[in-house]
């Protein structure tokens, strides 16, 4: 490959990299700006004074948008059903992937058809008999109510079922033989070599259920339950509340959780996506 060839490829790849970053520092700048600091003729990354031209950096959005916002409130709601939620739905999914994939019952195969053609039924179709079951429950207008109906993924199962084919049956039977249960090589084999696409999916998991609007927006009545994405639909529609520097601090106190996650995480991200569905 030659240099200009090089050269080339380096350039588009910061071009686009920008074409994602700038973005967020636009909204992270906006978050910090005083209201008549944001529409100027020469718009500015950085928060500067329209007039004097000097540093002019506030937090008072942030106490706005976690205060009377209620942003504060919904932060802890929507770390309440992440922390719940994914450990709880990560072992249901794993327990359902290792059955469809290594413990033979009659009408497995079919069966777990049945679950992937259920994958194409479109979700918002879904969500009347969703909500019956959810009222049926007594769960309606809950925080159990945000957990307990999202407590299983067909795509996460599917994601797990193919990764566990993929680990040799040898360890199993050899297992068995020394007089192990099903349960204990699920956790004592099966789960520690699964590490990558574990932690993919509950990565996956987390990020859906942190930025999830629909849900919550259909089983929720309390503004005291509101997870963060539905404040912040909330606070946009508000009088006050829908000015863009409110709207930009709610924003990035939704975006930087998310982003943490991905940079503790990215190496197993890439793992678990370059091993899933792969056999040895």
């Amino acid at each position: 490959m030659t240099r200009a060839r090089k050269a080339s490829i380096y350039v588009a790849l910061v071009l686009l990299s920008a074409v994602s970053v700038v973005p967020f520092l636009w909204m992270l700048a906006t978050s910090v700006k005083h209201g008549h600091d944001i529409y100027t003729k020469v718009p500015s990354l950085l928060p500067l004074d329209r007039k004097t031209g000097e540093w002019a950096a506030t937090l008072e959005n942030y106490d706005y948008v976690l205060d009377v916002g209620g942003l504060g409130r919904a932060f802890l709601n929507s770390v309440w059903v992440c922390l719940v939620l994914v450990p709880a739905k990560l072992l249901v999914d794993a327990l359902a992937a290792y059955a469809f994939a290594r413990i033979p019952f009659p009408g497995r195969d079919k069966l777990f058809v049945v679950l992937l053609g259920g994958m194409m039924v479109p979700t918002i179709t879904l969500l009347v008999p969703r909500i019956h079951v959810t009222q049926a429950l007594g769960m309606f207008d809950s925080g159990w109510g945000l957990i307990v109906p999202n407590i299983a993924s067909v795509l996460d199962i599917f994601l797990l079922r193919q990764f566990f084919l993929s680990i040799p049956a040898e360890l199993e039977e050899a297992a068995l033989i020394d007089g192990a249960s099903r349960m204990q090589i699920f956790r004592r084999i099966v789960l520690p070599l699964s590490k990558p696409v574990l932690a993919v999916v509950t990565i996956t998991s987390f990020l859906f259920h942190w930025n999830d609007l629909v849900w919550p927006l259909v089983v929720l009545n309390d503004p005291d339950l509101y997870t963060l994405p539905l404040a912040l639909q909330q606070l946009v529609a508000s009088p006050d509340g829908g000015r863009a520097y409110y709207i930009m601090a709610g924003a990035t106190l939704a975006v930087i959780p998310v982003i943490g996650v991905l940079l503790v995480f990215q190496r197993r991200i890439l793992q678990g996506i370059a091993f899933t569905g792969l056999k040895s």
